[in-house]
């Protein structure tokens, strides 16, 4: 069949400029939402990681500007379609290679102790970090039920309505796969806190809990109860308020950091709050 993706071209030509300057691109596709595309870069040293997600922005919008196209990293861009995400994939390696992976795991899932105790961590922070890797009003428009984008804190392997996600690759593909992050995330910022969140995990022996392989978007508030399962922070308000209760993601970020980072967000939320929306004249005006 013929292909029906018109920005077909567009992304070819990102590809070959992201080849020219040393990216290994492994996948690139149309995404679930109309007008929303994919490139997957190959994994890096996390500094280096860093640096390619903030080059890699800057080609794709360069080119689409060409194309008489504009690219956004928005969160959620248009009502009622798939957000754009971020999904974080992470890894440990040592002198003996990937050091995420245990060929003879008794649990079944070929992940080692280090692993586990990683993405204990990765847990047990997620709801204090939030604010860091969706730091948005608009991302949390991207973080409801209905549209693949988590919801919950939670984990497994082939599941993918959970946090965080165990990819099928093994060996040196062993990793761990955080699925809120989006691209309105400074990447500094965010591997910095996930990299501080899973190695208190490793440092502290934090146990991950059990892995949930059922939809999670199908059970019910209190069968969600039942498993421990919390939710994400709903608005960037309750995001920046964890954010300050984590002496861990705090540390990570430095005390210039952390605090210049909450007066933004403050005076960030305090703007939204007080702006008065097309919706609410639309629902209110005539009603009331």
């Amino acid at each position: 069949m013929a292909p029906t993706d018109l920005a077909d071209n567009t992304r070819r030509e990102i590809v070959n400029v992201l080849t020219e300057m040393g990216f290994e691109v492994e996948a690139s596709h149309h995404e679930v939402a109309v007008g929303q595309h994919e490139i997957d870069f190959k994994y890096a040293e996390v500094l280096k990681a860093c640096d390619n997600i903030q080059i890699f922005k800057l080609v794709v919008k360069t080119i689409a500007r060409k194309h008489g196209l504009y690219a956004t990293f928005m969160a959620k861009p248009k009502y009622g379609i798939a957000g754009s995400g971020m999904h974080c994939n992470m890894s440990l390696f040592n002198e003996n290679g990937n050091a995420f992976f245990d060929a003879n795991d008794p649990r079944g899932m070929q992940l080692s102790q280090d692993a586990y105790y990683f993405l204990g961590g990765l847990m047990k922070h997620a709801y204090n970090y939030t604010a860091i890797i969706n730091p948005t009003v608009n991302s949390y428009k991207r973080l409801v039920p209905g549209f693949e984008a988590p919801v919950y804190i939670a984990w497994a392997g082939s599941n993918r309505s959970p946090l965080v996600r165990v990819p099928a690759s093994r060996g040196m593909g062993t990793r761990l796969e955080l699925r809120s992050v989006d691209p309105t995330a400074n990447p500094y910022l965010a591997l910095a806190v996930l990299l501080e969140a899973g190695l208190d995990g490793i440092i502290n022996k934090i146990e991950a809990p059990a892995p949930v392989e059922t939809n999670i978007y199908g059970m019910s508030a209190e069968e969600r109860k039942a498993a421990g399962i919390i939710d994400l922070p709903s608005t960037l308000h309750n995001a920046v308020k964890a954010l300050s209760e984590d002496e861990v993601v705090k540390a990570a970020l430095g005390d210039h950091i952390y605090t210049n980072f909450v007066e933004a967000k403050r005076i960030e939320w305090a703007s939204y709050a007080s702006f008065v929306s097309q919706w609410e004249i639309e629902n209110y005006l005539h009603l009331y």
